[in-house]
């Protein structure tokens, strides 16, 4: 750069704003950071204004929108991010006073203060004001704040766009809109409720249970959701049933065929074995000779399902590529936003990732359908537009802005996948293939049934060949599902018979308790419970993991023994609370008071009330947990002479020896159904305490297991839980668990930061029959049960054909 380059540039990129900070005061804002306020601009590439130029100022949320926006709009505007909300209720009280109509008390956000400021002094100057953060509740309380910071100015005008495109974008600013106080209001209301909630109750929880817990209007029913199916779990009784298999070959197809019932119209169940063992004597004694009686064949279409919702884009991007309901959003939330491409520049590639809607904008269906037909032929086109409708009963809000889907069908996953990282091109693709397929044909699938009679029993064979594959080529297909395995049967005729292609066996099964939530099916039960809403359910799960209520393991939820003390004690104090149909309730209202056909000052009312007089009772009658100290009649293992106490921990109950300080023993137990009390065995690692010498004792705390030495707390001594694999990658570390930011176990090598090898799954050492890797990680799922799967080429074992059978089996 030359000296006059540099010159020119150093001048054109010093605001004025700074200069004026000294003249500017902001009441109860305090001190000012001179020094952020002039370099926030850099953060968020924005140009200072050029004196004496006229200029419209736009606020949005994000830097990165701030970008985007910045370079569609070109000269003449100034585009300043205001990083989220600005306002909110103070940390340190209520702020809410529900002796004057709920009037809140709305301090700057911490850090903020610079911030405001930078958008009072731009706006002074600017001709006119578009407020563009997002189009949600949320993002109208933002902008209202914002407004409320400006002062009265006639020129403040609300812009909402679905879409951070250059078309939609300068759409928006030519149609501005008003702030919209019924939206406001029903976030307000949502705010105070919260905040009652958690201020009033979490209080109590820390006088009787543990300091710094908490309680949520929404997350404490989910938390009651996870425990409540953890209890059918724990009380499922596995019932014995059976299965017969006949293996047929014909024409060089093998098949098998399954008993069915002792008549063709009502399938039976075997639950007898002396039953399964006069069938299987039946078959025998008729020489394992079956007879066609009934051959049926039938057409079966699949109808296509609409673009993504949040909750439908949350649950499968967890079902297919594994991603937690907070990674999916914040994926989303970037492709929103704009990514800058090579050819493009700044572009945001999807609508609006926060929606309950599975419409599509008429130009956007017609150039979807047009795309289809170019891309794939008319066979693979619906033969007329497919008009998605949400399911009766649904809630009204955010269904103002459409499915999510891709902004431009000119920006396939190939054309951007060089500017994408993994998990954006991962997301991007699964929005695009949903999206495409979405508006495409059926798919057309030929189901066969042969019926066989054998030895007076029936038995059936089931085939399926896909005849079309239509909307299956592209959204299932792209992720796995693919399209189902051609199972084509042999030709047969009734009358016809066929001898078993060897012997005829029953196989033994045990029903499965109900499934515990993962990230896929929790927030599918929030949306069907009507629990929260799609932009708040990562909080929710997030919350829940971060207070120590739940632990996930293995992708499952499992509630801690904090959170099933917890839930429980909230469940008997504050019913009404704890209620998913009260919750779900509370939803319906705030979507009522966005559409304004209820006041919010009379829904916060409502609930007061009755919420007061339960506060007063709960202070009073709920069990204070510190204080408790259970006897059980079960004696010291260490010092023989104190009965063991059941305490209350960080971690959960215990027993601790009633002769404490003198004798520090402390046991983990569990309480059987006949209140019968069994202490569960120490596991000792097979290394030593490296300070004193001691053995180390397996726990499990907040962050996973870890070792810790058996003379706590004389000896406070704690190390990472080691696997017994040793990392393939470095040979030097072995395989730790650990616990990532969001409450995820992974295992990761012990000789990190040295080595960043890792993975999701418990590994084992067997050696991988197809590429030979050292190591498999144990996986799960409905399909294919227990199974290894190879990190490196995804070779997949069954768990049966490997020596942990009966250690997986046990677990």
């Amino acid at each position: 750069m030359t000296t006059i380059s540099k010159k020119i540039s150093k001048t054109s990129n010093v605001p004025k704003i700074v200069k004026n900070i000294k003249q500017t005061k902001l009441k109860g804002h305090g001190k000012i950071n001179k020094k952020a306020v002039k370099s926030s601009k850099h953060d968020e590439g924005e140009d200072a204004p050029i004196k004496g130029a006229a200029y419209d100022l736009v606020v949005v949320e994000s830097p990165s929108k701030a970008k985007t926006i910045k370079k569609y709009l070109g000269r003449g505007y100034q585009v300043v991010a205001s990083n989220g909300h600005i306002k909110d209720l103070p940390k340190s009280k209520l702020g809410v006073d529900v002796k004057d109509d709920f009037s809140m008390e709305l301090v700057p956000i911490t850090g903020k203060k610079d911030k405001i400021l930078k958008i009072q002094q731009l706006a002074k100057s600017a001709t006119k004001i578009y407020l563009a953060p997002d189009p949600d509740r949320e993002g109208e309380a933002i902008a209202y704040h914002i407004s409320e910071e400006l002062g009265k100015k006639k020129s403040i005008y609300r812009v909402l766009f679905n879409a951070v495109t250059k078309q939609a974008v300068k759409a928006a600013i030519d149609h501005p809109t008003e702030l919209n106080q019924f939206k406001y209001d029903s976030q307000k209301t949502r705010r105070i409720l919260d905040r009652l909630v958690g201020y009033k109750i979490s209080p109590i929880l820390w006088e009787k249970v543990q300091r710094g817990l908490s309680a949520g209007r929404v997350q404490s029913v989910a938390l009651r959701i996870i425990t409540e199916r953890e209890a059918e779990v724990k009380k499922f009784v596995p019932t014995q049933w059976f299965s017969i298999h006949a293996p047929m070959a014909k024409g060089g197809k093998s098949f098998e065929a399954l008993y069915y019932g002792k008549n063709n119209d009502e399938k039976g169940e075997l639950l007898d074995i002396k039953e399964v063992k006069k069938i299987l004597k039946d078959v025998e004694k008729s020489g394992n000779k079956f007879s066609i009686v009934d051959v049926s064949k039938k057409e079966r279409k699949q109808n296509p399902s609409p673009p993504f919702t949040t909750s439908k884009l949350q649950q499968d991007a967890a079902n297919k590529l594994g991603f937690t309901a907070q990674r999916t959003m914040m994926v989303a939330q970037k492709l929103y936003e704009g990514i800058q491409l090579t050819k493009q520049g700044m572009q945001g590639l999807i609508t609006y990732m926060r929606t309950d809607s599975v419409r599509t904008e008429p130009e956007a269906l017609n150039a979807l359908r047009a795309h289809i037909k170019k891309s794939y032929g008319a066979d693979y086109l619906a033969l007329s537009p497919i008009m998605y409708t949400r399911k009766k009963g649904a809630g009204k809000v955010q269904d103002a802005h459409e499915a999510i889907r891709p902004t431009s069908l000119d920006l396939s996953p190939d054309d951007v996948k060089g500017d994408l990282s993994k998990d954006e091109l991962n997301l991007y693709t699964l929005i695009w293939n949903k999206y495409l397929a979405s508006q495409m044909s059926q798919s057309i699938i030929d189901q066969t049934v042969v019926t066989f009679e054998c030895g007076g029993h029936i038995f059936r064979a089931n085939g399926s060949v896909i005849k079309f594959p239509g909307f299956r080529t592209i959204y299932l297909d792209s992720y796995g599902e693919g399209k189902e395995d051609d199972n084509i049967l042999p030709d047969f005729k009734v009358g016809d018979s066929i001898k078993a292609n060897g012997a005829t066996e029953s196989k033994e099964h045990w029903t499965a308790p109900p499934p515990r939530y993962n990230e896929a099916s929790l927030v599918k039960e929030l949306e069907e419970q009507g629990i929260g809403r799609p932009s708040t359910y990562a909080a929710i799960i997030s919350n829940i993991q971060d207070r120590g209520y739940v632990e996930k393991m293995e992708n499952k939820f499992f509630p801690s023994e904090l959170g099933l003390v917890v839930c429980k004690m909230l469940v008997e104090s504050f019913p009404e609370i704890m209620d998913v149909a009260f919750t779900a309730k509370v939803e319906e209202l705030l979507d009522q008071i966005e559409e304004g056909e209820v006041k919010y000052k009379k829904v916060l009312k409502d609930f007061w009330k009755p919420f007061e007089k339960t506060l007063d009772k709960a202070k009073e009658e709920m069990k204070n947990l510190k204080k408790q100290q259970i006897p059980t009649n079960v004696k010291c293992l260490k010092c023989k002479t104190g009965e063991y106490f059941i305490k209350w921990g960080k971690n959960g109950q215990f027993f601790a020896c009633s002769n404490y300080p003198e004798c520090t023993s402390t046991e983990d137990f569990k309480k059987h159904l006949d209140g019968s009390y069994e202490i569960i065995p120490k596991k000792y690692a097979d290394s030593t305490c490296p300070t004193c010498g001691k053995r180390m004792v397996v726990k499990r705390g907040k962050y996973g297991r870890f070792l810790a030495c058996e003379e706590y707390p004389n000896c406070k001594t704690a190390l990472p839980y080691v696997l017994d694999v040793s990392c393939p990658e470095c040979k030097v570390g072995q395989f730790t668990e650990k616990q990532s930011r969001y409450g995820k176990i992974f295992y990761g090598c012990s000789n990190y930061p040295n080595c960043n090898n890792a993975m999701w799954t418990m590994p084992k050492k067997f050696k991988c029959k197809k590429c030979g890797y050292p190591v498999m990680g144990t996986k799960e799922s409905k399909k294919n049960g227990k199974s290894l799967q190879c990190p490196k080429c995804k070779f997949t074992v069954p768990i049966s054909e490997t020596p942990f059978d009966g250690e997986e089996k046990k677990d």
